[in-house]
């Protein structure tokens, strides 16, 4: 996408179905122009959405409604008795220093990358206005959240997309503790600077540390050499050719390119090509991923001039890590220390050690460590997209010579932790019951036509996997494809493996070829999103709703 657009925007996917969907809602979610926002005593602030949303009430299938007394209650039984905490944020286009004298236009949460934390008490409500001065409509989704169904930040389904100019108020009781983060849901804007965490403090904290890093992970392209994520997902959506002797896996076919990236041919608009060409993960497979990206990034720095946690000899280290990138996993070490693992996308687990952690876009994880004295490396490989792709951070505690790029921790060998291997605290596992609904999803497409989808449907607003308050329900996804993909769930945590005290979470993997199964409790009514958080195949149309029926 452009960062100042001279010209008409190509709408995506996301807008298009939404604003046709408007045209055939009853008008529940009345725009106003003036952008100065009004609430209606539900919470929901109505300003300036003067696009896309359709109105939940005219679903078929008597569907609940989005800001419906059913979500109204279940935000009321949330008991928010804690501090308001009142966010103001502007997302604008802007330069970004990257470090290493790169500077890019880009698109992000005022003049910082990531953006500024927000930080709130579990018990709490946040209120946070977002002011769009971006050339385009935008959204904001709270990844990883319990939140009320009409605050969960999806144009066309729970809000109207805030238009240029406009701005708009989400307010909601916040429920848990954990590492979350927020982002746009709206086309490809992810994969620009538009992210920022979002930690939310435990008032009875159970762990005992030092010092908090938070550390959030990027994969970027956005202003270099001419892309833009709009520009490489139409790339993407030409298909993919097999070019220089190389493949990539499509329908069913097997990829035996070698693995380095794609050739650096020129795209449209004379920027460089960004197809990944080859790559192999011993973790995800032969297919790591589609986008071979020139930098990648921890808080925002390139490898090339990291980004430095000071801390002293001794202390312990509390480091809270997101992946926020649009179409990578990182597998991240930090020289020297072992990771102790305490939760996962918020959630705490069973205490778990391992020299390196495998995080799948959208993934979270909390770790411990006992900082060593020196200058050590905090390094995450771009999983499977060639040995020189990296991010970097530095963790120092004392002099000596910092660590460069091409440094690579011995915690890096050997096979990454990953969810699966992790049990539910005590706290967090999920009771053992019967599901009362087992929904099937396969997830379909490739790379001949970029046709990525659940059960060979790409998204519509209007699509809706029945389920009910109070039901126990069972996902059962199946990947028919042969690539991987990182599947997240809106306002709702499950448990892997169908419960039987199976981690937390809200994002997980499914290999090439795989299963994934997962129970949650139905207890969050609305309209909620099922995707793919490869940022590329959700705008394609791997996304689908779950609805509560009334």
């Amino acid at each position: 996408m452009r960062s100042l657009p001279t010209h008409p925007i190509r709408p995506t996917r996301r807008a298009v179905l939404g604003a046709t969907a408007a045209l055939a809602g009853s008008g529940l979610l009345a725009a106003c122009s003036d952008g100065s926002g009004t609430s209606d005593g539900s919470g929901m602030d109505h300003g300036s959405m003067n696009h896309g949303g359709p109105s939940p009430a005219a679903s078929p299938g008597g569907y609940v409604d989005p800001a419906g007394p059913e979500v109204q209650a279940a935000e009321a039984a949330r008991k928010a008795t804690g501090p308001v905490s009142e966010v103001r944020l502007t997302a604008t286009a802007t330069p970004l220093d990257l470090g290493g004298g790169l500077t890019v236009r880009s698109w992000a949460y005022g003049d910082r990358l990531p953006g500024q934390e927000v930080r709130v008490t579990a018990g709490g409500t946040l209120a946070l206005t977002l002011a769009n001065n971006l050339p385009q409509a935008t959204s904001l989704h709270w990844h990883g959240l319990a939140l009320r169904n009409d605050m969960d930040g999806v144009p066309g389904l729970t809000q109207r997309d805030i238009a240029p100019g406009g701005s708009f108020t989400y307010r909601f009781a916040v429920p848990h503790p954990g590492t979350y983060w927020f982002h746009p849901h709206s086309g490809v804007q992810q994969d620009r600077g538009l992210y920022a965490p979002l930690i939310v403090e435990d008032p009875k904290e159970p762990l005992a540390y030092d010092k908090e890093w938070v550390v959030v992970l990027d994969d970027w392209v956005d202003g270099v050499d001419g892309s833009t994520p709009d520009a490489v997902l139409a790339e993407l959506r030409k298909g993919m050719d097999m070019r220089a002797g190389g493949g990539h896996a499509g329908h069913g076919g097997a990829a035996t390119a070698p693995q380095t990236p794609a050739p650096q041919t020129p795209a449209a608009g004379g920027a460089p090509s960004r197809l990944l060409m080859g790559g192999e993960s011993d973790v995800l497979g032969k297919d790591p991923g589609d986008v071979a990206y020139p930098y990648y990034l921890v808080n925002g720095r390139t490898a090339q001039d990291p980004s430095v946690f000071t801390a002293r000899p001794g202390d312990r280290i509390r480091l809270r890590i997101v992946n926020a990138g649009g179409d990578t996993a990182f597998r991240i070490a930090l020289g020297g220390h072992e990771l102790t693992v305490t939760h996962t996308d918020g959630y705490p687990v069973e205490h778990a050690r391992t020299g390196s952690l495998l995080l799948g876009m959208g993934e979270r994880y909390d770790v411990l460590v006992t900082a060593r004295d020196g200058v050590f490396p905090l390094t995450a490989l771009a999983e499977g997209k060639g040995g020189s792709a990296s991010a970097l951070a530095l963790l120092r505690t004392g002099p000596g010579t910092a660590p460069t790029a091409a440094t690579r921790p011995a915690e890096l060998a050997g096979t990454p932790l990953t969810a699966g291997a992790l049990r539910a605290a005590e706290p967090a596992v999920l009771a053992a019951r019967t599901p009362d609904r087992t929904i099937g999803i396969e997830l379909t497409g490739g790379m001949a036509k970029y046709d990525w989808a659940f059960d060979g449907k790409p998204y519509t607003p209007d699509q809706r996997h029945p389920v009910k308050a109070g039901e126990r329900v069972r996902l059962e996804f199946n990947n028919s494809t042969t690539m991987w993909h990182p599947l997240h769930l809106h306002g709702h945590t499950f448990a892997l493996g169908g419960g039987a005290g199976g981690a937390r979470k809200d994002t997980a993997l499914v290999l090439p070829k795989g299963k994934l199964t997962v129970d949650f409790d139905a207890d969050n009514p609305g309209l909620w999103m099922a995707h793919c958080h490869n940022v590329y195949h959700a705008e394609a149309g791997m996304m689908t709703v779950l609805g509560y029926q009334r």
